[in-house]
């Protein structure tokens, strides 16, 4: 924890670290599925309560408060109706503008709005965050998704390079989110050979109860550079929804990546 009050207000952001913490924004129809508050299963929080900020920070509780005010006033922290606490728009606006995922997401925007508003679902862009983490960012939400129970971290783990320790680690090293997740890593090995081979994932509330989530990957001169997808709700008729998702993702062309100096 750091002493000065630029280290407080650091920690309490780092409490937020590998959450799903923007929700409800970005490329959507009708507003999309979103996550719900409490501790998501990947790792993080989507939304936390003062006391769990405290007892993540280390901080007593009237400095934590303090240091969540102060972050709420500058935009960093939103405070939901419940009274708990995510990271707000501005820092989702500080990430927006970082040089690595930017022109990707810029490539993808009117693709991602497109296909929105043709679904009603949450569109959004992946990339692989870390492979030994097994995360997803999505570029839009900037929410970290599970990589082996939704449909962009498959899309992202079927790709040739892509390296995913869990593939060879005993089940209970992959995280059950639901009863419909794939934990077993042969079984999630051969679903990726199926989603490599087809280039389209579908991932029925492997993540959460009444989403599903389709993606398809977005190719640069080396092969697959990203996850375009939809999260829409259970019961929407997929046939139209994964006809839409192609379509989009044949409409992107990521930036080439800059030379080595």
């Amino acid at each position: 924890m750091g002493g000065s009050v630029a280290g407080r207000l650091f920690s309490v952001l780092d409490a937020f670290e590998g959450g799903g913490a923007f929700e409800g924004g970005g490329a959507s129809g009708s507003g999309g599925a979103s996550g719900s508050g409490g501790a998501s299963g990947d790792g993080g929080p989507v939304t936390l309560r003062l006391t769990d900020i405290a007892a993540r920070t280390g901080l007593p509780a009237p400095t934590a408060l303090r240091m969540v005010r102060e972050l709420v006033a500058w935009g960093g922290l939103e405070r939901g109706a419940d009274g708990t606490y995510r990271l707000g728009l501005r820092l989702r606006a500080l990430g927006a503008a970082a040089p690595c995922p930017r022109g990707l997401l810029d490539a993808a925007l009117p693709a991602l709005r497109a296909l929105g508003a043709r679904t009603g679902g949450h569109a959004d862009v992946a990339v692989l965050q870390g492979p030994a983490a097994g995360g997803a960012l999505c570029l839009v939400s900037g929410e970290r998704l599970p990589a082996h129970a939704t449909a962009y971290g498959k899309v992202l783990l079927a790709a040739p390079q892509a390296e995913f320790p869990g593939l060879t680690a005993p089940p209970r090293e992959l995280p059950r989110h639901t009863r419909h997740t794939v934990v077993v890593p042969g079984v999630l090995a051969r679903q990726l050979d199926r989603i490599r081979a087809a280039g389209l994932a579908v991932c029925a509330e492997e993540h959460r109860l009444g989403e599903v989530t389709v993606a398809a990957p977005l190719r640069g001169p080396a092969g697959p550079v990203a996850a375009l997808g939809v999260t829409v709700p259970t019961g929407v008729p997929l046939d139209r929804v994964a006809a839409a998702v192609r379509e989009a993702a044949t409409r992107v062309r990521p930036p080439e990546p800059s030379p080595s100096p």
